[in-house]
């Protein structure tokens, strides 16, 4: 395929944009290996990722899995200095077992519940035989003015491909904004001989907003995280580990009759490169306090493992 249809293929795919954090694999600061000023890159990528949600704070523990396929690729123009924007888009197919993906803190309506202003869980959430194939994007802009400062947003889109328990066919809507700055210049690699005295060199800080919507165009609600986090590389194999937690600032939509709360939320990021692909392998541990009509003390978690192809 000659360079010019390619471009105008991942012009397509644009619009259609869910995300997959292979886009994010790399420095957690700045612009990393960033083109040169003035030129000018586009990287086709594709994603293969297996992961599942367990909310164990919820009744009946609910749970789900999906296989995604993302395929897209990601823009870059350098600016100097070590900065660099970047365009990454992926758009494919999720094979979805259990419940579909859901933005974050959703509370389920019961039907059944004679309260109007609160909702309940009675559902049963234990089937996760296979459901359906839906589909998935991300579309992310990221500015990075040097290679420890970058300021992104993003929209990940979901499309839910019939009616089934609580999905209901449409587009659900889920966008965001991050900042990331990093305190230090992200080269703490322990298999140099780095020690505890370097640790300074792999802290960035981050602040993310989201916001999101159900296919019907409930607006469920938004949180605000607030972290600290330390990346570094271990082993002749080149292997990425990131880490990073703190509070959550969870504002949940009118619909669920539920208050605002402070939850706490982390992620645990492992990658590795493989000939011309990176493994990668995620854990996002998030604990609330509150126990509330459709909602429980407790912890929910989010892991998941796969490839990304960049060619």
């Amino acid at each position: 395929m000659s360079r010019k249809r390619t471009l105008l293929l991942a012009l397509l795919l644009l619009p259609l944009i869910q995300a997959r954090p292979a886009f994010a694999h790399g420095n957690h600061g700045g612009g990393g290996d960033a083109p040169e000023a003035g030129e000018f890159e586009f990287t086709p990528v594709i994603t293969i990722e297996g992961h599942g949600g367990f909310e164990n704070n919820l009744e009946d523990d609910p749970k789900h899995y999906a296989l995604d396929g993302l395929f897209g690729g990601v823009f870059q123009w350098g600016l100097g200095s070590g900065g660099s924007l970047s365009i990454d888009a992926a758009v494919g197919p999720s094979l979805v077992w259990g419940e579909a993906e859901h933005f974050y803190g959703i509370v389920h309506a019961d039907e059944h519940d004679d309260h109007d202003d609160h909702a309940g869980h009675a559902h049963d959430h234990g089937d996760t035989s296979f459901k359906r194939t839906d589909v998935r994007g991300f579309l992310q802009v990221r500015y990075a003015p040097n290679d420890r400062l970058s300021v992104s947003v993003d929209w990940k889109p979901y499309y839910v491909t019939r009616n089934q328990g609580d999905a209901n066919r449409g587009l659900k809507n889920e966008i965001g904004a991050e900042v990331v700055w990093a305190l230090g210049d992200g080269d703490l690699n322990f298999s140099l001989g780095d020690g505890l005295e370097s640790l300074a060199d792999g802290l960035f800080l981050s602040l993310e907003h989201r916001q999101g919507w159900e296919s019907d165009g409930t607006w469920v609600g938004n949180y605000t995280d607030s972290r600290v986090g330390l990346g570094f590389v271990v082993g002749e194999d080149q292997i990425n580990v990131k880490l990073d937690g703190g509070p959550r600032f969870y504002t949940p939509g009118s619909y669920s009759g539920l208050n605002q709360r402070t939850d706490f939320a982390g992620e645990l990021e492992v990658s590795v490169p493989v000939g011309e692909a990176t493994l990668f392998a995620h854990w996002q541990p998030t604990y609330s306090s509150v126990n509330a009509t459709g909602w429980g003390e407790g912890w929910q978690h989010h892991v998941g493992t796969g490839l990304t192809f960049s060619f």
